[in-house]
């Protein structure tokens, strides 16, 4: 126990603080103290400051230019005398178009959009149309009424 020095003291955890550095303000006008002068000053651009990462290169045109070129074709509409059929069937029978939409348990917008040849066509709400409306809307002789079922 003699190796031990009593008068001498250790504190755990802490640091020693490290003068803080301040910067003149002639240290950071330093770049325009130059120019005002007449000395020549080099700056340097950053190479990747400012710009859009996604958006880089001018490969990124030729690239967009591409998927433009592949693009699948939008869907195919419905034909405008499907539209006329369903029109001139509804009307035969005294249906406005709610009353068509609530039989078929569709919205008055779809059979909007059927009638004026701007829906992608259903083959399930054709055939909706078709049971109620008695009027075939589907393959060749589009508008001509349906018969019952064949009886043989």
């Amino acid at each position: 126990m003699s190796n031990t020095d009593w008068d001498s003291k250790t504190v755990i955890g802490f640091k020693a603080k490290a003068p803080k550095v301040t910067r003149n303000t002639s240290d950071l006008n330093a770049p325009q103290k130059a120019r005002r002068t007449g000395a020549v000053v080099a700056t340097d651009k950053k190479v990747t400051a400012g710009g859009n990462k996604a958006h880089q290169g001018p490969d990124h045109q030729r690239i967009a230019k591409l998927d433009r070129e592949n693009e699948v074709a939008p869907p195919p509409k419905v034909n405008a005398s499907v539209g006329k059929a369903i029109q001139t069937a509804r009307m035969e029978k005294q249906l406005t178009q709610k009353d068509l939409a609530q039989k078929t348990n569709e919205k008055p917008s779809v059979i909007q959009d059927y009638e004026s040849g701007k829906a992608i066509p259903n083959p399930q709400v054709l055939s909706k149309f078709e049971r109620i409306l008695g009027v075939k809307l589907r393959g060749a002789d589009i508008g001509k009424k349906l018969e019952g079922p064949k009886k043989s």
